[in-house]
């Protein structure tokens, strides 16, 4: 009995030894020993727990890529898809009164320029002729008296003359502005026998210079086939002399006298428009604002003081 005791009583002891043995290394012996179903359940949280911390990493790269959609260069993308219909909308509306405004000028430059057009051309270019002369008039009162009489003879050698030409034109006379010069642009030279051009104009035909002229309206024309036998004409164009019928020589000679005296004529005073007097001429009237004729018409005569 004794012996059963203290068998009982050595075990019992073993029993206790173990188990404190056992206690420091794990406080929950309970846990441990074969898996249960606590422990599944409790394991298979784990990932659950991990995949939580995931997805709330997840879910905020989406909270930080929301405000993305409405950052400024989603903004500056969505804009720039509506300018073209802010344009489409509002461009007519500010170019309306350009053009409006372009075409009240286009129309008022356009009245400018058909008035100024429809002036004289003596009145249009009388203001430059004061303005840009740069030497007084010669006395002219002396100058006409000196060549009152005067009467010009052929140069043939000097001042060649032109040919008859019934298809002749005068260059440019198209482009000269004003009445004075539309005698210029529709003249024709026109041949006829000696009856014809009595019948016509009788006794406003006078031989000047070696050929045969007719007056008419102010100017000289060279009178075509009246005489054959005298028919030099330097210059084939009206020369312009006024409302008296005095004879274009004595005029040209006044003319040649006084481009003289200004410094623009260096030929003799012989009455004739031959080309040294013409280039005379058209230096006159380039210097004083006129129209560049190279011929003797109402506008330059005026500005030399003769007319």
């Amino acid at each position: 009995m004794k012996t059963v005791f203290a068998i009982f009583t050595a075990a019992c002891f073993a029993f206790v030894v173990t188990v404190h043995a056992e206690k420091p290394d794990d406080p929950n012996p309970v846990k441990k020993g074969p898996k249960t179903k606590a422990a599944v359940v409790q394991k298979q949280v784990a990932p659950k727990q991990n995949f939580s911390s995931h997805s709330s990493h997840v879910q905020s790269v989406k909270t930080q890529h929301t405000p993305n959609l409405s950052s400024t260069k989603i903004q500056k993308n969505v804009v720039t898809k509506q300018q073209p219909l802010r344009r489409m909308v509002y461009t007519p509306e500010k170019n309306v009164p350009s053009v409006q405004s372009k075409k009240i000028q286009k129309q008022s430059q356009l009245q400018t320029n058909a008035q100024t057009n429809q002036l004289p051309a003596v009145q249009k270019n009388q203001k430059n002729v004061v303005a840009l002369n740069p030497k007084p008039i010669p006395n002219i009162q002396n100058i006409q008296a000196r060549y009152k009489n005067f009467k010009a003879q052929p140069k043939p050698a000097v001042v060649p003359s032109v040919r008859f030409n019934q298809n002749y034109q005068i260059a440019g006379a198209q482009n000269w502005s004003g009445p004075q010069y539309q005698v210029f642009s529709s003249y024709r030279p026109q041949w006829h026998d000696r009856g014809w051009w009595q019948d016509r104009y009788g006794a406003s035909i006078l031989l000047i210079g070696g050929g045969w002229y007719y007056w008419d309206a102010g100017y000289w024309y060279p009178a075509w086939g009246y005489d054959e036998s005298a028919a030099y004409y330097p210059y084939d164009g009206p020369i312009y002399v006024g409302d008296n019928r005095t004879p274009f020589d004595q005029v040209v000679a006044d003319v040649q006298a006084s481009l003289q005296e200004q410094g623009y004529y260096h030929g003799d005073v012989d009455g004739l428009m031959g080309p040294q007097t013409r280039q005379a001429l058209a230096d006159f009237q380039r210097d004083h604002g006129l129209i560049t004729t190279a011929a003797l018409d109402q506008p330059t005569l005026a500005s030399l003081g003769l007319g």
